[in-house]
């Protein structure tokens, strides 16, 4: 696919100046950045196939299963790294973007908030409480659009609610949608108060802000703010004592606000986004409705938000574990005899979580490696028709080498991730 950019005061198929060919496969600009990752990803799916069905391997090695492994794996590994890299430079282009499209978003929200008012104003009238809304809009817009153009390179005005993984986080997004939520009803109450005349319409506007009118929105912009914090500081502590694997993601993505790291939905997050989507509808409705005091919550609506965060929470606690070794058994052949396992022959180790959640690339499995007494044996990858046949999450296969004494010596997986496991104790033998 060839790929052209075409920037002001260039030619078509440069960018900034720069001349870039049909087809651009470099990191400097999106769409070449892009490209790069997909010819990449294109070149290694090719290359894993082909030595899965026993196509492209030297002569020299071909004698050799244990070579022919070796060098298979080497091989796709030097692939998967080049993957990797284009991957990242793709997510670092699509930040680049990001803060643009955030900035035309929060904009045409602003717009629709315009039309809503000149469509429900007719027969009406309009009124200082739709000025108040308007102008209170803009400042949010605006306070985010310079928010976006400072962080432009960290994904603009969605800088802060992007996780140290990369990811975006569903407990930062729903503590930041409360805070503008707020920050915009106060900033109405401030332009409406600016423009009462009376003292008595005074009085009343700051009557609206005090506690008991919106008791129960300050309980849950409490709580969840509170959660935000507490999140981050229990998958901190959790990834450091080894009991959750956390791998960084290429770029962050708006269905993290609902799945796991591997990608799956996750009851916690979708349960805890839908709870405050729908309390924030009907706190907007309340504030449209009554917009001379701050949107206050039915207790039983804050209630269930509340049990909506308890939830999360207990949801991040439970998550994740330590991967661990059950058992090292001798890897068999079919027609090979009954033995104890020696120097130079493979073993299979079954266990758990061998593979992050979000491992499931080739250059993360390369990573993996396990150490069989004093040396580090790295996992080499089998592949098959759309795969891989090892590494997988419960079953590595890993040759024992020459240089490991004979005797009791341990064995421990490392994960990508680099969590170990328990020491599992084998005998080795001649």
């Amino acid at each position: 696919m060839a790929v052209r950019e075409t920037g002001q005061g260039a030619e078509p198929g440069t960018y900034g100046g720069a001349v870039h060919a049909g087809g651009c496969t470099c990191g400097d600009c999106p769409h070449g950045a892009r490209e790069g990752h997909r010819r990449a990803v294109a070149a290694f799916l090719r290359r894993r196939d082909e030595f899965a069905a026993g196509q492209g391997l030297p002569a020299a090695v071909a004698h050799s299963p244990s070579a022919t492994r070796q060098w298979v794996s080497d091989e796709l590994t030097q692939s998967a790294q080049l993957v990797a890299e284009r991957s990242r430079a793709e997510g670092r282009a699509w930040l680049a973007r990001l803060w643009r499209r955030t900035a035309v978003t929060v904009w045409a929200l602003v717009v629709l908030l315009l039309l809503v008012q000149s469509l429900t104003a007719i027969g009406a009238g309009w009124t200082a409480a739709r000025t108040a809304g308007l102008l209170a809009a803009l400042v949010v817009a605006a306070a985010l659009s310079a928010a976006s153009f400072l962080h432009r390179a960290r994904g603009g005005a969605l800088a802060p609610v992007i996780g140290e993984d990369n990811r975006l986080s569903t407990s930062r997004a729903v503590a930041a949608a409360w805070v503008l939520f707020l920050a915009y009803s106060v900033l109405v109450l401030a332009g409406r108060l600016a423009a009462a005349s009376h003292h008595d319409e005074r009085d009343a506007l700051l009557a609206g802000l005090g506690l008991a009118r919106g008791a129960g929105t300050v309980a849950v912009l409490a709580v969840v703010c509170a959660i935000a914090v507490l999140v981050r500081r229990v998958v901190g502590l959790r990834v450091l004592s080894q009991r959750l694997q956390k791998i960084r993601a290429d770029r962050p993505r708006a269905a993290d606000l609902l799945t796991d790291d591997a990608g799956r939905g996750s009851f916690a997050d979708l349960q805890y986004v839908v709870i405050n989507a729908v309390a924030l509808v009907l706190g907007a409705v309340r504030l449209a409705r009554r917009p001379d005091q701050l949107p206050d919550l039915p207790w039983g609506l804050a209630v269930v938000v509340l049990v909506s965060a308890a939830t999360y929470l207990a949801g991040k606690y439970s998550e994740g574990g330590r991967p661990v070794i059950l058992s090292v058994v001798r890897a068999r052949e079919a027609g090979d005899l009954d033995a104890p396992i020696r120097t130079g022959e493979d073993i299979e180790i079954r266990g758990a979580g061998f593979v992050p959640p979000a491992a499931r690339g080739a250059d993360q499995l390369s990573r993996m490696a396990v150490r069989i007494g004093a040396v580090h044996v790295h996992v080499p990858l089998v592949p098959v028709p759309g795969g891989f046949s090892n590494p997988t999450d419960t079953r590595l296969v890993v040759p024992v080498p020459v240089d490991v004494e004979p005797g009791r010596v341990t064995v421990q997986v490392v994960t990508a991730a680099g969590v170990e496991t328990h020491p599992y104790v084998i005998e080795v033998t001649e």
